[in-house]
């Protein structure tokens, strides 16, 4: 996959043009909570609580969705820790855990 960066206006004389500053990303760990519940169409995307345990974020628990199989405790590396999962709507869940 390739990096994401920002796009800056660079102004020369000809015109303008477009320059792409690459930006590091570093991974930030989260502990997982609790299992909220599963959504997705199919029940394939996992909803959890996580805390997180370094970065600007340190200590706050936020809700994230998580393809793949995730138990208590484990260990997520969050790139982004600013946006927040949306909260499932109903009781219903699909997949394993109805």
């Amino acid at each position: 996959m390739g990096e994401k960066g920002q796009r800056v206006k660079d102004q020369t004389k000809q015109g303008e043009t477009m320059k792409i500053e690459k930006t590091a990303r570093i991974a930030v760990p989260a502990v997982v909570e609790e299992i909220v519940g599963r959504t997705g169409f199919r029940g394939e995307i996992t909803q959890v609580k996580a805390h997180i345990l370094q970065g600007s974020e340190q200590g706050k628990s936020i809700r994230r969705n998580v393809k793949g199989p995730v138990r208590l405790k484990d260990i997520l590396m969050l790139r982004e820790t600013v946006i927040e999962a949306r909260r499932l709507r109903t009781k219903v869940m699909k997949g394993a855990f109805t």
